[in-house]
């Protein structure tokens, strides 16, 4: 069943239950409402028929048949000391019965009974001191009537409420359907892959927050599954590339082309040219696992400050090599959840890529601020290309005297899987780029 439906049919049915707990209540309700307004008429009656009797005195019999006659009241008065009717507008067996059971039965009850008739009554003595009592009566049928009229018209309007009810409910639930009808084609799109073809929903709350998350899916999709083409297009280009160095150079000394140097020469490039490719490899395949294994990473508490002084003193034999000056400006200890030896390693990928690229010097500064780590690492060389910039980070990506084109990959990655984020700029007024990595302090 479509959604529209379902939504439609729970609806329905949760009228449906309101509606008929409210009319069970309010028929309920009724009755005693009925019986006690009647009562509050009774006792009108019966304080007008006792200033009949009492201007009356002993001559009231005539007056008060005359009264009834022309108000038709069902009447009882009897005297329950002498155990005598002393007048009734009802049939002699039923005044003969309410007057027997008065005392033991009836006295208090807002509704008698006899010969399987209900009567809703109002009884009072006439004095304090008199034993007569007078008992003012209405059929339990006429107000049941007057219930079952009430009851009916009510049904009627119920009927009416809940047609107009399942109206509004199905143009709501159609206009809250609709835009998850038309996001279930946009995620079609996205299942065959046509990620240009997604448009936007117009939607509103939770639906519209779902559209622009799918949209985000989309887009990100797009740019996972371009990024994946160039990685495999730039991996065979890296990979083929020693490959034809080494296979070029095989079958030169197999078939006698390079003899004596030649031979040794091709056989040096062979050896450098497989520790090239083993290296892209490896490189390669710690990539992957830092996007998708999870045993690839162990987090323990280590201070960070510690592992970047590591990496400085790692470095200085090729700062030194290159006539570069090493500034480093630590702070006091950092301590969060990382995984030393991979985050040393990113350390070592971006330090040594500012030494590899700087002029004089490199600055390495570190500062704590709001729960995090702030390490910036500077050089004074030419910075990096606006072109190359905005995908330094991505496979295969090498600017000048880049080697694989994974060090930065790889160290983002890292970065990343440590809670923390890192990125390149130029140094402004200034030549030279400048690496920004942040750490998140764990409790």
């Amino acid at each position: 069943m479509k959604l529209l439906y379902q939504l439609n049919a729970a609806f329905t049915i949760l009228i449906l239950i309101i509606m008929s707990i409210t009319a069970f209540f309010i028929h309920s309700l009724l009755m005693d409402m009925l019986i006690q307004d009647e009562q509050r008429q009774l006792k009108a009656r019966a304080e007008l028929l006792i200033d009949v009797i009492n201007e009356q005195g002993a001559d009231r019999n005539p007056q008060l048949s005359q009264l009834v006659q022309d108000r038709n009241y069902p009447i009882l008065l009897f005297d329950r000391s002498q155990d005598q009717i002393l007048f009734r507008t009802m049939p002699a067996e039923i005044a003969r019965t309410w007057m027997d059971h008065y005392e033991d039965e009836l006295i208090d009850e807002e509704v008698w009974e006899s010969k399987g008739e209900k009567y809703v009554v109002y009884d009072f003595a006439l004095s304090s001191r008199s034993n007569q009592i007078l008992v003012m009566a209405t059929p339990l049928n006429d107000l049941q009537a007057v219930q079952s009229v009430f009851a009916f018209r009510m049904i009627i309007v119920f009927v009416l409420g809940l047609l107009l009810a399942i109206i509004i409910s199905y143009f709501l639930t159609r206009r809250l359907v609709t835009p998850l009808s038309r996001l279930k084609k946009e995620v079609e799109k996205i299942q065959k892959r046509q990620f240009d073809d997604v448009q936007a929903v117009e939607a509103s709350g939770e639906i519209k927050e779902v559209e622009q998350a799918v949209r985000l899916m989309a887009e990100e999709l797009a740019r996972y599954i371009h990024s994946q083409k160039q990685f495999f297009q730039n991996a065979s280009h890296e990979l083929k590339t020693p490959l034809m160095s080494i296979q070029g150079y095989a079958e030169g000394i197999r078939d006698g082309v390079f003899e004596g140097e030649a031979a040794e020469k091709g056989l040096n490039v062979m050896v450098s040219e497989t520790e090239r490719l083993k290296k892209i490899v490896n490189e390669m395949i710690l990539l992957a696992k830092l996007d998708s294994s999870k045993d690839v990473y162990h987090p323990e508490r280590t201070d960070v400050i510690d592992i970047v002084d590591q990496s400085t003193v790692r470095l200085l034999p090729l700062a030194k090599d290159k006539n570069i000056d090493l500034h480093v400006d630590l702070s006091e200890p950092f301590y969060t959840d990382i995984d030393s030896e991979r985050v040393l390693q990113a350390f070592i990928n971006i330090v040594s890529n500012a030494i590899r690229h700087a002029e004089n010097e490199v600055h390495i500064h570190t500062q704590p601020e709001n729960g995090w780590l702030t390490i910036q690492v500077e050089d004074d060389g030419e910075g990096i290309s606006e072109e190359l910039l905005p995908q330094l980070f991505e496979r295969f990506i090498k600017g000048k005297e880049g080697e694989t084109g994974l060090g930065l990959a790889i160290s983002r990655a890292i970065i990343e899987r440590s809670g923390g984020t890192i990125r390149a700029r130029n140094r402004k007024n200034h030549s030279g780029a400048v690496f920004e990595i942040l750490l998140p302090h764990n409790e």
